[in-house]
């Protein structure tokens, strides 16, 4: 979905310049109140540009470059340019060699020449000759991207929407922009957060509730117990998946927010991974805290891949239908055991609660060892109930 430019951006087939420049050819970019107007000599390899931004402030940066070897950030030869605080426009180039760039000043791998930046209007321009003989082709991979500034120096800029779209083709004699490979990326995201929103986010507390509250009711017994597994056991096998795609994506991202999403999905992983191999122990803890740390990470992916608005509502809605059936099976379950319990007469409680009788004493020492006071006896009925 590309972003709306806003009242003041003019089209650039109708934009002039104030310092009478005329272009050939320009291109209205998809994002980031963004414009792009060159003259390109074929024969020199010559190509006069002139990136526009509009609706900016002073206070942020802006930047335009040509990928000679991808269609991402990686590798991108960028032109940036940003308001200083003494007034003046600073312009200069930066080649950008790993996601976790702050825009360091360097020499390009092509010539650059005429190199100049203005701002008027909350308008911010550069302008630029590019000597592009050795990229070999017309069509070239552009990316163009704004940020922050302070203390003048450029910021990171944003890891979510526009900011992670604005990237694509031009074709430099025909004037065609199109969608690069950089959409990638995006889809990838897409895949990542699918994957463990399905697993971690749904079929991992489903196959809690199911555990938990299935066994109370004869007829379903054993098939609770094969439901339970078989959900569990498929919400981590997509769950590896769409772990490892995190790990991925991680290794190309950087800020605050992909750090604590990231951390979270390696604790889950190592959780549900190494500490269930003490089953008795943790299998409850831990299966309580992994759904938990589930759901909260699920939603720090949202605020990272800010997908349209629809999709976390619809997550919402599958979450309270899950919180709303725990709520109410909760209660149904209490009363059944204590219906059960008040038909049974007082000298008729199993003698297995006391933990010395054959399997009833093995099962009430095992739930007493994962169920904490007299959520214990609870359980204990539970079990019991399908005998």
């Amino acid at each position: 979905m590309s972003m709306v430019l806003s009242s003041s951006a003019q089209k650039c087939s109708s934009y002039a310049f104030s310092s009478n420049q005329v272009f050939s050819a320009c291109n209205d970019l998809p994002y980031l109140n963004s414009f792009l107007h060159w003259n390109y000599n074929s024969s020199s390899s010559k190509l006069q540009i002139a990136y526009r931004h509009s609706g900016i402030s002073s206070s942020r940066w802006i930047a335009w470059a040509i990928n000679p070897t991808s269609t991402g950030m990686v590798g991108s030869q960028s032109l940036v340019a940003f308001q200083q605080s003494d007034g003046t426009m600073k312009a200069y180039t930066s080649p950008i060699s790993s996601y976790q760039t702050s825009l360091q000043e360097g020499k390009l791998s092509f010539e650059v020449s005429n190199l100049s930046a203005t701002y008027s209007n909350n308008e911010m321009i550069i302008f630029a000759t590019l000597g592009i003989s050795s990229i070999g082709t017309t069509t070239v991979n552009q990316v163009w991207q704004e940020g922050p500034v302070s203390s003048d120096s450029p910021q990171v800029h944003s890891t979510t929407g526009a900011n992670v779209q604005s990237m694509g083709t031009v074709n430099l004699l025909s004037g065609t922009v199109g969608a690069s490979g950089g959409n990638d990326k995006t889809r990838k995201r897409n895949i990542h957060g699918v994957l463990n929103a399905v697993s971690w986010g749904i079929l991992m507390p489903t196959g809690a509730l199911i555990a938990r509250y299935l066994k109370v009711f004869k007829s379903a017994d054993p098939a609770w117990f094969y439901l339970h597994v078989s959900c569990q056991s498929i919400a981590y096998i997509i769950g590896v998946a769409g772990w490892g795609t995190g790990l991925k994506l991680g290794s190309q991202s950087s800020g605050v927010q992909y750090d604590a999403h990231r951390t979270i999905g390696i604790i889950l992983f190592c959780l549900d991974h190494k500490y269930r191999l003490y089953w008795n122990i943790y299998h409850h803890t831990v299966g309580y805290t992994v759904i938990i740390l589930s759901i909260t990470n699920i939603f720090k992916g949202f605020d990272i891949l800010n997908p349209e608005k629809k999709w976390k509502n619809a997550y919402i809605g599958v979450i309270a239908a899950l919180a709303f059936n725990a709520v109410w099976l909760e209660g149904y379950t209490w009363y059944l055991v204590v219906k059960r319990r008040r038909s049974e007469s007082a000298g008729k409680m199993p003698q297995g609660i006391n933990g010395s009788n054959g399997v009833n004493g093995h099962v009430d020492r095992q739930h007493r060892g994962v169920c904490f006071g007299s959520h214990a006896y609870y359980e204990y009925q539970l079990e019991n109930t399908m005998d």
